[in-house]
């Protein structure tokens, strides 16, 4: 009886170390730093499957995407890394640009083509991406995105900023960004509150980077939009501020089969603030696509 029963129950351990060793496999981070356009940009690398690149928002780094890094990591092969200036990449000395940056690290990686999603500043850096290396881009999802050649409207604070940084004051700093209409109804979460005010002041001294190294695309983005033929999804929270609503709206109705999720109850850092929603639409729409 005793073998009997253990030869039933072999095959079944065999099984969970099987999985859970593909479990392990899957889960360990790939991380280090690129040397690449006269800068150093750090990444990690997580998952299987098609390559999905995750780019941070301003005053933030990779670590927003912590809850999409674990879970996207299950369908595919998660690539993310700090933007100069941000986490642990160095702020640039020379003369650079964010979708240059980021095709060169994709070369580092070995990897021909992603879908790239980005969060404001990032979704900025997604969409010139697409415009400028459009081969290279399997699809875009541009989250409460920047869009280099818009307008934005003037920011109160932002003499006040300028002043905090130039004394050292990161804390000034810190809180005059986390009060904005950008911050504000993300940090009404006491869950991601204290994640956010981490991120928002290790991330501060990027005020004093000098704007002026970073070469922007000409013509800009705005004026391009019909040129994206890539599937692109766009997502806003439905308590973001209006320029970013602004931002969606025009993406929705000049790139060519964009689609549109919004999502209710979210400011700006929609990832963080909504993430089972987030996910849902990411996913979902990718599932959509055509294998590459």
């Amino acid at each position: 009886m005793c073998d009997a029963l253990i030869g039933r129950l072999f095959p079944l351990c065999l099984a969970f170390l099987f999985c859970a060793a593909a479990w392990g496999q899957s889960a360990s981070v790939d991380s280090g730093f690129a040397e690449i356009n006269g800068g150093r940009i750090y990444y990690e690398v997580t998952g299987r499957g098609h390559p999905l690149v995750l780019i941070h928002g301003g005053q933030m780094d990779r670590r927003m995407w912590d809850e999409q890094f674990t879970h996207f990591s299950k369908s595919y092969r998660v690539i993310r890394y700090d933007v100069r200036g941000f986490g642990k990449s160095p702020a640039a000395t020379t003369v650079y640009s964010d979708e240059n940056d980021l095709a060169s690290l994709l070369d580092y990686l070995h990897v021909q083509t992603a879908y790239v999603v980005g969060l404001s500043l990032g979704g900025r850096v997604a969409i010139d991406f697409a415009l400028t290396h459009a081969g290279r881009v399997d699809a875009i999802v541009a989250v409460a995105p920047g869009l280099s050649g818009f307008p934005f409207s003037p920011d109160p604070t932002e003499m006040d900023t300028i002043r905090a940084a130039e004394a050292g004051d990161w804390q000034k700093v810190t809180d005059l960004w986390l009060q904005s209409g950008f911050m504000a109804p993300a940090m009404e979460n006491p869950k991601i509150a204290p994640r956010l005010h981490q991120l928002a002041l290790e991330n501060a001294h990027e005020n004093l980077d000098n704007p002026v190294l970073e070469a922007m695309p000409n013509p800009p983005a705005i004026d391009r939009l019909s040129d994206i033929k890539t599937p692109t999804l766009v997502i806003v929270g439905s308590r973001d501020v209006a320029d970013i609503q602004e931002i969606c709206g025009l993406l929705y109705a000049r790139i060519p089969g964009a689609k549109e999720v919004v999502i209710h109850g979210s400011g700006h850092i929609v990832n963080m603030e909504e993430p089972e929603g987030f996910n849902r639409a990411v996913l979902e729409f990718l599932a959509s696509l055509s294998k590459p």
